[in-house]
């Protein structure tokens, strides 16, 4: 275990031992973190949903491979190639562009409505919750992941609506995540999705007086989650996760769809104990009580992007550069399928 490793799972435990969660950054947290959004956007990545004929195929019965292991390809696909559906749970049951709600992005006229009602497996209706993901390409669109040393980082606007349009559920109701392979502490690689997700806390549940919600982080060293800021209005937040050579992720949030700054730092850490290598793919949860009756909350995102700091003599050209995905041609049909819908 390296000293930097050492220091940050250091700075951590007393984190979670001393110092109460404040939503402020931490100089021993944040010793070596970036703001999200800083160094070049990588124009292959992302999407402004600005298009008016943005347009998203469902293509049959959803995934729900972690339920049942079945994924029911070929599986859902933006028109323009940047999203898919999960093979592990499947897509949302709408995915569509919107007129971008109040107070978002200058300028924007588009913006993406996820929402769902059946998210297990078809025809079984779960009576739990249960989630379904949309996935943002990075690997798909690069024929490569992006390895930390580019240090990436991943930013979004997500629309909170009024809280009388929530699913009136206690309980977790979107996610913004990073799918990452990293080192354990036993030094395997490994995949794990270190991010955020946005909790509804409903007034009908008797521990709260009123609704709200509250960000929750994913993940300390141990998995568990990290309490962040509690939100008592509805509108417009800008989140975003930076990832640096050393395998940290950084956390940051903030109020308004304005750029990201260092005061909006939230909190750093090696997640699961694991040193993140590599950024695979984004992806977006949108979860719901699956009774067959209740809907979700309608989520909307708008202009997620993904930077980058090019390392030392290379450039944002030698990353946007397609080249032949060899490797894949060597593994199974099974293993090819997991890789087009990671």
């Amino acid at each position: 275990m390296d000293r930097t490793f050492r220091l940050t799972l250091l700075c951590n435990v007393l984190a979670i031992v001393v110092l109460p969660f404040s939503g402020t950054s931490d100089s021993c947290l944040a010793a070596n973190a970036f703001v999200p959004g800083t160094g070049e956007k990588v124009d292959r990545l992302g999407d402004d949903f600005e298009a008016e004929d943005w347009a998203y195929t469902m293509n049959g019965a959803k995934a729900s491979h972690e339920q049942d292991e079945k994924q029911r390809a070929p599986g859902g696909f933006a028109h323009n190639k940047r999203w898919y559906e999960s093979a592990k749970r499947g897509q949302p049951d709408v995915v569509q562009r919107i007129i971008t709600p109040p107070g978002g992005l200058p300028g924007s006229n588009g913006s993406l409505l996820m929402a769902t009602r059946l998210s297990g497996i078809p025809g079984k209706l779960a009576q739990e919750q249960m989630q379904d993901d949309l996935i943002m390409g990075v690997r798909t669109r690069l024929n490569r992941p992006i390895h930390v040393s580019w240090r990436p980082s991943i930013t979004v606007r997500v629309y909170l609506p009024e809280f009388h349009r929530w699913e009136n559920r206690t309980g977790a109701s979107f996610g913004f995540r990073g799918d990452v392979r990293g080192t354990n502490s036993d030094g395997d690689m490994e995949p794990y999705w270190p991010g955020f997700f946005i909790l509804f806390r409903s007034e009908t549940d008797r521990r709260f007086k009123e609704d709200f919600a509250q960000i929750s982080v994913r993940a300390r060293q141990n998995g568990r989650d990290v309490p962040g800021p509690k939100i008592h209005q509805h509108g417009w937040w800008t989140l975003g996760m930076s990832y640096t050579s050393d395998g940290q992720v950084h956390y940051y949030a903030r109020e308004g769809t304005g750029d990201l700054t260092d005061e909006d730092h939230l909190y750093s850490s090696f997640p699961y104990s694991s040193k993140a290598q590599y950024l695979d793919s984004v992806f977006f949860n949108v979860a719901n009580w699956e009774n067959g009756k209740n809907w979700s909350t309608p989520w909307v995102i708008d202009d997620p992007q993904v930077f980058v700091i090019p390392p030392k003599g290379q450039t944002l050209a030698d990353l946007q550069r397609r080249r032949p995905n060899t490797a894949s041609r060597k593994r199974s049909g099974l293993q090819s399928l997991f890789d087009k819908f990671r």
